[in-house]
């Protein structure tokens, strides 16, 4: 019996911004209590799917693989010549995107919760922030490229609205910027997709199509298409698998961001509420991630097995810069913003490596980087609502007046340095461990990338203790004095409730990593089989 769970847990969301709409602004605290029942329901909706996930073993273009599938006819058109336009609604999940899906719901509901004094038009912020929530859903749940596209670039208007509406003083700049740089990614993305539907059939029509799995497929390619796995063709010197691979990475390698596309993100970052930059940093970032392991690698395994040493290349730059670059920031915001990027770097790595123990904790460090991120994120949002001042050196000796705060901050700050107890503890051991047993496993990564990498653990923790010793211990030194020691209390019992249940999150995979392992395993499984077939 199909329950529509998945439809049910991704259009959700539009029927909240359906009752808002329709809510007069004079009852406006209404809106943030319709969120917030949305995200709860969400996130017991996404829990149960989580529980009744079972792995199941088959490849990646096998549809046994895929659960709580929706698959409806949605547009067919005559094209003469071209033969029928064939675009469905087809959603389905599997151990790579089951993960995302609950992250998702609680990272959605965490930001909710950090909206709560948001006071600037208040029916527009939380309708933006519902399609946002529906069209991140989307993403992860989408197993046809046209409707990937739809909710990919769906994505990118309410961000764009929330940075440059409630954002900072320079948030018209940093919405621009991060609009041109995720354009600039999707306008090509749309060029490779319109080559990969007409270099696949359906095998039971023999009509053109964007399902996904048929594009993973390389037996289902139109023989002497520019996308055939056969193909000879070149683009510019370029294979046109290569060429379409490197268009799809580029696009997702914005989202990601690897060095050198990241220079968005510190912006929007700085400049977005805290609400949005919780959603950029726990979600946003791993819609990269997911783009490049369900596409790019799904659908071009040659491509991607032939790029890998660059990828990995690309994962230690982005690890040990993005550290470093940390290590120099004096905006704490900032400086949370490149350990992302650093952070990130590892999911790079560990998905070149193209190894199972890599590419799961890659998969593993998007989930617990997810959750953490957000956590650091909401915690520089407490501090700066206070005082509206985010620099580290105007602050010391915030242990004896926040102690509540500074706990939280303590522990958030070593489970994201990878502490071992921490999840990111795991992701990172994974990824090293699957990067260095790579060179004897497939040859395709040096075992220098792996040690190079590991520096990045070292930097992290440079950076994170450095600054907790700068502004926490001490005796109390603030930049406004008298007036900031009263203005600067310790955490309420609601900022209480929306941090602990992250902390816990993040010791409870620390300890019992099986919880996520299980699930992605056979996924990974699968997705590591197609790449070293090819």
């Amino acid at each position: 019996m199909n329950l529509h769970l998945l439809t049910l847990l991704i259009f959700l969301p539009l029927a909240a911004v359906l009752l808002i709409a329709f809510i007069p602004a004079a009852k406006k605290n209404t809106y943030r209590y319709i969120a917030l029942f949305t995200g709860f329901l969400q996130l017991i909706l996404s829990g149960g799917m989580y529980y009744l996930f079972h792995p199941k073993g088959a490849g990646v273009t096998d549809a046994r693989l895929y659960q709580f599938v929706d698959h409806i006819p949605w547009i067919r058109l005559d094209m003469g010549s071209l033969g029928q336009l064939e675009i469905d609604y087809f959603v389905g999940v599997d151990g790579l995107s089951m993960p995302f899906l609950f992250l998702t719901s609680l990272i959605m509901l965490i930001a909710v919760g950090a909206s709560w004094n948001i006071q600037k038009s208040t029916k527009g912020y939380f309708i933006l922030l519902m399609i946002l929530n529906m069209a991140v859903m989307g993403v992860f749940a989408a197993l046809d490229f046209f409707l990937f596209y739809i909710f990919y670039e769906l994505m990118l208007l309410p961000l764009y609205f929330l940075i440059g509406i409630w954002g900072g003083a320079r948030r018209e700049y940093a919405a621009m910027k991060f609009f041109l740089y995720t354009l600039f990614g999707s306008v090509f993305m749309l060029l490779i997709i319109v080559g990969l539907y007409f270099s696949v059939t359906n095998p039971e029509t023999g009509a053109h199509t964007f399902n996904m799995l048929h594009m993973m497929n390389p037996a289902n390619y139109t023989p002497g298409s520019v996308f055939s796995a056969a193909a000879n063709h070149e683009l510019l010197g370029i294979s046109a698998r290569l060429l379409g691979f490197i268009v799809l990475f580029v696009a997702f390698a914005i989202k990601v961001p690897i060095v050198p596309l990241h220079t968005w993100l510190p912006d929007a970052h700085v400049e977005a509420p805290t609400p949005i930059s919780i959603i950029l940093a726990g979600i946003l970032l791993k819609v990269g991630g997911y783009g490049i392991l369900r596409i790019c690698f799904s659908i071009f395994p040659d491509a991607a097995q032939q790029s890998a040493w660059w990828l990995g290349l690309i994962g230690v730059v982005s690890i040990v810069y993005g550290a470093l670059v940390a290590l120099a920031q004096r905006d704490l915001k900032r400086m949370i913003a490149y350990s992302s990027v650093s952070h990130m770097g590892f999911v790079l790595l560990g998905i070149a490596s193209f190894t199972t123990e890599g590419t799961a904790g890659a998969v593993f460090q998007m989930i617990s980087h997810g959750f953490l991120s957000a956590a650091l994120f909401f915690l520089v949002g407490m501090l700066y609502d206070r005082v509206h001042d985010r620099h580290i050196y105007h602050f010391r000796g915030l242990a004896s007046i926040m102690p509540r705060f500074t706990v939280f901050v303590a522990i958030t700050f070593f489970a994201s340095l990878g502490l071992p107890g921490f999840s990111a503890f795991i992701g990172e051991v994974f990824v090293i461990i699957g990067a260095f047993n790579a060179e004897s496993v497939n040859g395709i990564l040096p075992r220098w990338m792996a040690i190079a990498g590991s520096l990045g653990i070292l930097l992290s923790a440079a950076y994170f203790l450095w600054t907790l010793q700068r502004m926490f211990f001490g005796q109390p030194r603030l930049k406004g004095g008298e007036e900031w020691s009263k203005m600067l209390v310790d955490a309420s019992p609601r900022e209480t409730f929306i941090m602990v249940p992250m902390l816990g999150l993040a010791l409870t995979l620390g300890i019992y990593p099986a919880l996520a392992f299980d699930k992605i395993n056979a996924s990974v499984l699968a997705l590591v089989e197609l790449v070293g077939n090819n």
